[in-house]
């Protein structure tokens, strides 16, 4: 494989979470001299139609995913996501021939970081689709992708991945900062003030938006896919012998390293959510105001572990839960004062873009050559190149 020797360059991250709601485009100029810097140039977000939608959630259930729909699906979103990277590059003023490279996350269908007995041997897997070919393909542009399985190849769990990038752009000196992305799932990064890779401690802390945006979807029949604002959470009130009783999930009790996503609390477990607050005769406010409390609870428990031993002063929130109001105004009730809860729009991140962007630094790090994964965030044995590459048009490798 041959290095970028680039330190000025524009690039396009693909970023598909496990919300599924569309695919996310960040057209990103990345700048390195003595330090890495992403600038965002242009960033759209292109929803999944509903018959895509319905084909990717058949895939996240082990009952209804086929080999057929795996393979057809692979390239089906590849194709998507060329045409979405070209529009975003259309939308930021720049010709193809101006981007570097491609870099997308795919999507996740299935993750298995504990690990299971095939064979006599413990298996550890993931699965990410989008086929990075048929991207290169259908844009002439090098496309690098399938990140998580060679982290998983060296002992670790394969996400969170984002921490990388967090410690790289964001550690302060005199100060600790914990990142965080909510998402589908809950996430976060700690960095101790003036750390070392490390120092680092991150993992999933458990439900984001996902069981959120399920009961939203239920509670209007499928009119809204979401609580915008958290403007239905805002008009009922946590039920908190329910949220008591959610809170002995054994998921939250685990040590990190540990990550976590639709297989445990995907719409089985929503399902199973909304059918106790059937059962104990819950408002539909008032579930989804305590289900929105389970993830600002669960987020800042984890949060004030941190808040002396890592001289914790600012948290930073991305993802699109940092757009539910409701949501972010219960985690800042749960901090104490003298910690600050913004968007990572203040520190020149948009909240929206920042996974899509991160993945174009992980694409832009693996060109060059350089470990792109932080064990101490993924538990593996040792730091390596994430990644794999589907040349241009105009392109080959070694």
């Amino acid at each position: 494989m041959m290095p970028m020797q680039q330190d000025d360059c524009y690039a396009v991250g693909i970023m598909s979470g496990t919300s599924l709601d569309g695919i996310d485009i960040a057209v990103v100029r990345i700048v390195e001299k003595e330090t890495i810097q992403l600038e965002l140039t242009y960033f759209e977000s292109f929803p999944y139609a509903a018959d895509i939608k319905r084909h990717l959630l058949a895939l996240c259930d082990l009952t209804s995913a086929t080999i057929q729909l795996i393979a057809s699906m692979n390239m089906l979103l590849g194709k998507l996501y060329a045409d979405a990277a070209l529009k975003g590059i259309q939308g930021a003023g720049l010709r193809r021939e101006e981007i570097a490279f491609i870099s997308s996350h795919g999507q996740t269908i299935y993750h298995q970081p504990i690990g299971i007995d095939i064979a006599g041997e413990n298996v550890t897997a993931t699965l990410q689709i989008g086929d990075i070919s048929m991207i290169a393909e259908r844009t002439g542009i090098t496309t690098v992708g399938d990140f998580r399985t060679r982290d998983m190849a060296a002992g670790g769990q394969g996400a969170p991945l984002v921490p990388y990038a967090d410690f790289l752009l964001f550690r302060e000196k005199a100060i600790g900062r914990v990142l965080v992305n909510i998402g589908g799932i809950s996430n976060i990064t700690v960095l101790p003030a003036n750390c070392k890779e490390s120092d680092v401690q991150a993992y999933d802390t458990g439900p984001g938006n996902m069981i959120i945006d399920y009961f939203a979807k239920r509670m209007t029949n499928g009119k809204q896919a979401y609580d915008k604002d958290g403007f239905i959470a805002a008009k009922g009130k946590t039920n908190l012998e329910w949220l008591e009783k959610l809170l002995l999930e054994p998921y939250y009790a685990q040590q990190p390293p540990k990550s976590t996503g639709r297989e445990l609390f995907g719409e089985e477990y929503a399902r199973k959510l909304w059918d106790e607050a059937e059962e104990r005769s819950i408002s539909f406010e008032d579930r989804i105001a305590t289900i929105t409390e389970l993830t600002a609870v669960t987020l800042a428990n984890e949060l004030n572990r941190y808040a002396m031993q890592v001289k914790l002063r600012e948290v930073f929130v991305s993802g699109g839960g940092s757009n539910n109001t409701t949501l972010m105004n219960a985690i800042k009730r749960h901090m104490p004062e003298m910690i600050t809860v913004h968007k990572t729009d203040d520190i020149g991140m948009p909240a929206d873009a920042k996974e899509a962007m991160v993945f174009a630094l992980l694409g832009y790090q693996y060109l060059n050559k350089r470990t792109n994964n932080l064990p101490a965030a993924t538990g593996a044995e040792s730091k390596v190149m994430m990644g794999k590459v589907a040349w241009g048009s105009a392109e080959g490798g070694e």
